[in-house]
């Protein structure tokens, strides 16, 4: 066994590297209910579990776990299950007395006691080996545990939140996640929604990335127009709030909003599904029609790109303002985009702290 002290650990935080509650739960109902949450379980002394698709802000939703319980005062102490090597894993969890193995030229304690008085994240916990599972389910029942090399039993004092982006259900019926773990620390779940299914929320969390950004690039890019706004709440963002705040800085940096639309242009257009049915159909009306459905998505896409404005997305097309009109019309696209209500950003106050939403 090496030495671990490369392994990639967070230390405890602050609320100021926190964002404005207001922002990170934003006014969507679903995060209303997932604050409800935050507000009944903080307080207690018990486990909590935190799910949700990666991306989604589990780690921030930890802090704010943290600094709204009766341990705020103590550390705040993240363990990434899956950024160390499972031969590292144990030695940081438990420490280490000195001589216990090659490198261990002194004793060293682990997060577990680090984290006494406050509290320990094991973000991504399905990450963890079966091994390593059985003794974190030996220190969460009896709250005991002991170093590498060591005989001295010491408590365990410090409150336990986990994270992970799998199905543990899943994961149990494969046989890779212990049962008994997961009933140990499934004592609260509180589930984060994905993006897509936040969407009222993305508003806010637009002006809040784009002010902290001009900060830190030393920027003065605008605020989004509404058109922009409108057609960012209609994507899915596979990658949650980390995909927005990766396409936000990419605005700032370049000052256009032309950058959230280029690398969705260059996409394949969707494919033309052909279902074989009684009867002949012939060939020419086939490639009509797949025609029709890959000219409807480039117009889509040019006008998206360019806010819905016709007269420019005729302009890239390289066709009339009048046959423009006419083939939105035929391919059954709205002459105008669909407006949504956007938040009023004047009366909100977005902050100024400088973390990340991811």
């Amino acid at each position: 066994m090496s030495s671990p002290a490369t392994a990639k650990i967070t230390t405890p935080s602050t609320t100021a590297e926190l964002p404005p509650e207001h922002i990170y739960f934003g006014p969507s109902k679903a995060m209303q209910t997932v604050r409800q949450r935050v507000e009944r379980a903080a307080g207690l002394n018990v486990p909590i579990l935190i799910l949700g698709e990666s991306g989604t802000g589990k780690e921030l939703l930890a802090r704010f776990v943290h600094f709204r319980s009766p341990w705020t005062a103590g550390p705040f102490v993240k363990v990434n299950c899956p950024a160390i090597p499972g031969t590292l894993l144990e030695s940081e969890l438990f420490g280490f007395q000195k001589g216990s193995f090659t490198g261990a030229n002194a004793a060293k304690p682990g997060r577990i006691e680090m984290a006494n008085g406050g509290t320990l994240f094991l973000d991504e916990i399905a990450e963890l080996d079966a091994a390593l599972q059985a003794k974190l389910l030996h220190v969460l029942q009896d709250g005991h545990f002991t170093r590498i090399g060591d005989h001295e039993e010491r408590r365990m004092d410090a409150r336990v939140i986990c994270a992970t982006n799998r199905q543990l259900a899943q994961e149990i019926d494969a046989g890779h996640f212990r049962s008994d773990l997961f009933y140990r620390i499934n004592v609260i779940t509180i589930t984060l929604p994905a993006l897509r299914d936040r969407r009222d929320d993305i508003p806010y969390l637009v002006e809040y990335l784009r002010q902290n950004f001009n900060r830190k690039f030393q920027r003065d890019t605008p605020p989004l127009s509404k058109e922009t706004l409108h057609l960012l709440q209609d994507r899915d963002w596979p990658g949650n709030i980390r995909e927005l705040e990766n396409a936000m800085a990419r605005y700032v940096v370049f000052g256009s909003e032309d950058t959230f639309f280029a690398e969705r242009s260059e996409r394949p257009t969707t494919q033309f599904h052909y279902e074989a049915s009684e009867g002949n159909i012939p060939l020419k009306r086939i490639a009509q029609q797949a025609t029709r459905q890959m000219e409807r998505d480039v117009i889509l896409r040019v006008l998206q790109a360019n806010q819905w404005n016709r007269r420019k997305a005729a302009e890239v097309l390289k066709i009339s303002y009048r046959a423009l009109l006419y083939k939105v019309r035929q391919a059954g696209l709205p002459v105008k985009r669909p407006r949504r209500k956007a938040p009023d950003q004047e009366n909100s106050t977005f902050g100024s702290a400088d973390s990340r939403i991811s």
